[in-house]
């Protein structure tokens, strides 16, 4: 489904590649983790693959298709999950998603009826008429993923996409989005949590310094590494111990 060959990425002024001649190949229906310490690389490949921003060197395809030559349909095959709320907080929660479907070409009854689906799924029908501006963080995050995925994106791209919610959505979340990859989706994920990266991921990859380190299924990862109990085990041993503090 993904193919990346010989990525690298220098942003202006920088001294260093955020990443440097990245290879990944991602199987159509995976669940795949992209993992890394802060300032890895990992928001800036996924970056890179929504066609947000352009490599320095090297090239991809996500199912053939390229951003030189195929700009419009990668992005309707595409979802994107960001990091950070992507929603108007004075508007409804409806109107947000009429707002994001619509730009999609979604239109009319057909749009209505796809998000008071979904938002019950989630547990949000009875906000559907509620402000952002008044929801928690973790009904944000659930209205987020609703934006991201109305068009029904072949790869859906997500980005810490449970950090700071309550047990209760994430549990929602995750649950939602095992569906959407049963249903014939590829996820592509980030997360810092690796327990739930670990029961989560079909494979990981752990990146560092924009250089891949590894890749595999969790438990083979693990079993790889006499020491390690787990996937925070095995990532430490990879990746170090020191802080990574990154601004």
């Amino acid at each position: 489904m993904i193919s990346i060959e010989q990525i690298s990425k220098q942003y202006k002024g920088a001294d260093k590649f955020s990443v440097s001649n990245l290879d990944l190949f991602i199987q159509e229906k995976e669940i795949f983790g992209l993992l890394g310490p802060n300032g890895a690389g990992k928001t800036t490949l996924i970056s890179i693959l929504c066609s947000l921003i352009k490599p320095t060197s090297g090239t991809f395809n996500i199912n053939g298709l390229t951003y030189q030559k195929h700009k419009n349909q990668l992005k309707q095959l595409i979802g994107i999950v960001p990091q950070e709320y992507a929603l108007y907080p004075t508007l409804t929660a409806l109107e947000n998603l009429k707002y994001f479907g619509s730009m999609y070409g979604l239109k009319g009854k057909s749009l209505t009826d796809k998000i008071h689906n979904t938002l019950e799924i989630l547990g949000l029908s009875q906000f559907a008429n509620k402000k952002i501006i008044t929801f928690s963080g973790g009904m944000k995050r659930r209205v987020n993923l609703i934006a991201s995925i109305l068009h029904e994106p072949k790869v859906l791209f997500l980005d810490e996409p449970t950090v700071g919610v309550d047990v209760q959505s994430k549990n929602v979340i995750i649950e939602f989005l095992k569906d959407l990859n049963k249903k014939g989706t590829t996820i592509i994920y980030t997360s810092h949590h690796l327990n739930e990266a670990e029961a989560f991921c079909t494979r990981v990859a752990i990146i560092d310094h924009g250089k891949l380190i590894v890749k595999g299924k969790p438990k083979d990862l693990i079993n790889a590494n006499k020491d390690a109990h787990n996937l925070e085990d095995v990532f430490l041993s990879l990746t170090g111990k020191a802080l990574r503090d990154h601004a």
